[in-house]
């Protein structure tokens, strides 16, 4: 266990957890949402400092980022837990794993530490030009990614952090400093969706555009958005088209938004694919709000293809 950089005390040793925007309060011997922060005797602890649960060499096109660093190589880089959680979840087995977390934690041999300076070098030895934290949500890996990113800045790594953007100033002034680009979504633009499919605390979508905004105006990061469509759930035009305006007033008429296919899965393994003719709508859509670079991408596992660029 690391000590965590962002909580307050309250009464009877209770904290509450300062790292996203669900601010937790985590009674003693508890954990929050996310399962991966617990309060030990009054103080806030992370769980997940060092634990990798999976590593791989992408293309950084796959984050998906289509105008950072185009053709370059990443390595992606992910842990467990999440502050969402999403229905159709392509990654639940780390996001939901809950079950995995037990066992690792209760299991000592079962726990791998990997180093910062081990990630960066396995970057380096594999020719990779950035690290991507990606695969679950990086906000509540927080004082990880720090130590990484701030190591692969002084090797001259670029760094991508992929995210629900779910997260808060206190956080983003912390990474700020050592984050590049921002892969990050917008899902809908109704608190109702995020309460009913990702068990988000609401209001939600007003935090998270204030986020991908003040990281942008104040950090200056480098974002692409992405909405992944969902049939019944967020394929409202009227409501797609908030979103390109969003994107164009305050990111900017040149900065990306990707909308990307929705394959059943997990919880929503009973629902149907995207239809095309839907996301050719979207994209004309947000063609005809201003914005310049409108993407529709169609991924499956690790297969991605890209129309409209």
């Amino acid at each position: 266990m690391k000590k965590a950089l962002l909580w307050d005390k309250l009464e009877n040793n209770t904290i509450q957890c300062k790292t996203c925007s669900r601010y937790c309060k985590i009674s003693v011997g508890k954990t929050g949402f996310c399962k991966t922060r617990v309060n030990k005797n009054g103080k806030l602890y992370t769980l997940i400092y060092g634990i990798v649960s999976k590593i791989s060499v992408d293309q950084i096109e796959d984050k998906p980022l289509y105008f950072f660093k185009p053709s370059t190589k990443c390595l992606s880089i992910g842990t467990y837990g999440c502050n969402f959680r999403c229905k159709g979840c392509q990654n639940a087995e780390l996001s939901w794993g809950t079950s995995i977390l037990e066992k690792l934690f209760n299991e000592n041999d079962s726990i791998q530490y990997t180093s910062p300076e081990k990630i960066v070098e396995i970057a380096i030895e594999n020719h990779c030009s950035g690290i991507a934290f990606t695969f679950n949500e990086p906000a509540i890996w927080l004082e990880y990614v720090l130590d990484v990113a701030k190591l692969a800045k002084s090797k001259d790594l670029y760094t991508v952090y992929v995210t629900n953007s779910f997260i808060n100033r206190e956080s983003l002034d912390i990474l700020g400093p050592y984050i590049d680009a921002l892969a990050t979504d917008i899902k809908s633009m109704k608190d109702e969706f995020y309460q009913e499919v990702c068990s988000a605390k609401i209001p939600v979508v007003k935090n998270i555009l204030n986020s991908i905004s003040y990281a942008h105006k104040k950090w200056n990061i480098h974002i692409e958005t992405r909405t992944n469509v969902i049939p019944g759930y967020n394929d409202d035009l009227k409501m797609l088209k908030e979103i390109a305006l969003w994107v164009k007033k305050n990111l900017g008429f040149e900065s990306p938004w990707h909308i990307t296919k929705f394959f059943p899965y997990h919880k929503f393994y009973n629902l149907h694919e995207t239809p095309m003719k839907t996301l050719k709508e979207a994209q004309k859509i947000g063609w005809k709000a201003g914005l310049k670079n409108v993407n529709i991408i169609i991924n499956k596992g690790c297969d991605c293809a890209k129309e409209g660029v």
